[in-house]
């Protein structure tokens, strides 16, 4: 069964010649896949993505950055690493090449997050950068960043400094909840970093925290800055342009369920001027407590769930030329 998904993958990639579309001055993409708090299937749906890019012929590398909470290997049914980050970052491995852990899957590797006491949960800027440049240097087509829970500076920027930035949540309040403050605090942290607008941060700050109203919300503020500030203004504006994270709701059990990603799209485009990407959801299915409790991947031990043709879907609008068209059409 596990030929079967690999030969219809191969053919969404065949068709659409994704890789002479990937840009030639990039040698690969990376994918960060973050959300507002735990146990909304991050591990998950990074791990089913990798298998599906890998599947489809692309050379891929997950990396696990939950810092102190690393369990990708879990889910990819991967042994426990003997190398991880904290070894980069102690420098008893000058490279992330070391680090690499094959797995079960063809094509597919990973490099797991810390299992120790480093302080890898309060990276400092080197250390983040560090990582990033080994992250650009890797030999892959994609490169998948698990983050760990929650909007610490280190989650925060790794999922910008990600090609895509792709958020998972339930269809509950609370995590709907979560996930909203993720995306303002993305957003905000996207804003804070942008040197040219240092002078009008603390303006910026009050927009981003003010409290949704009527009459007053972060997108309203933001344009009173541009108003008062032109140059500043086309500045915002065009990070604001730039910033449109993905979703994907997980769980799903009702049509109900699904219409919330729309909703969302709704809120974030009304509420806070940007766009986000309604990606896809993601079925119940009892089989990935089963997959998980077995170590074995999902889309290769249950080849009849639901949610392969969900993942299906997913990747094919997360692959580069179908996501331009994406942008081109909701532009």
């Amino acid at each position: 069964m596990t030929t079967i998904i690999k030969d219809r993958l191969k053919e969404f990639a065949t068709e659409a010649d994704w890789k002479s579309r990937i840009s030639p001055g990039r040698q690969k993409e990376i994918w960060s896949i973050g959300g507002g708090k735990g146990g909304v299937g991050k591990s998950l749906t990074t791990a089913n993505l990798t298998i599906c890019l890998a599947l489809m012929g692309y050379k891929v590398v997950g990396v696990d950055l939950d810092l102190g909470g690393a369990n990708l290997h879990t889910c990819l049914g991967a042994n426990i690493p003997s190398l991880t980050l904290s070894d980069f970052l102690t420098k008893k491995v000058s490279n992330f090449d070391d680090l690499i852990t094959p797995t079960p899957i063809e094509n597919l590797s990973i490099i797991s997050g810390a299992h120790d006491d480093f302080g890898m949960a309060n990276l400092k800027q080197t250390h983040k950068a560090k990582i990033l440049h080994q992250l650009y240097e890797m030999d892959a087509d994609f490169v998948l960043l698990d983050l760990g829970a929650g909007t610490t500076y280190n989650t925060l920027d790794f999922f910008l400094a990600a090609d895509k930035g792709i958020m998972t949540t339930l269809p509950e309040p609370t995590s709907i909840e979560n996930t909203y403050r993720f995306i303002k605090s993305v957003f905000h942290r996207k804003l804070s970093l942008c040197d040219e607008l240092l002078d009008v941060n603390h303006l910026i700050d009050h927009a981003m925290n003010s409290k949704i109203t009527g009459d007053s919300n972060p997108s309203k503020m933001i344009k009173d800055i541009s108003i008062k500030y032109p140059e500043l203004g086309q500045i915002i504006e065009s990070e604001i342009v730039d910033f449109i994270p993905n979703l994907i709701i997980n769980q799903t059990r009702t049509q109900g369920d699904i219409d919330i990603g729309f909703s969302m799209k709704f809120i974030c485009q009304k509420y806070f001027g940007f766009n986000l990407d309604y990606t896809g959801y993601l079925e119940h299915d009892p089989s990935v407590w089963q997959s998980v409790k077995k170590r074995k991947p999902l889309l290769t031990e249950f080849p009849n769930s639901p949610l392969i043709h969900n993942f299906e879907s997913i990747v094919q609008k997360l692959l580069p030329e179908n996501n331009q068209q994406n942008q081109e059409r909701v532009g």
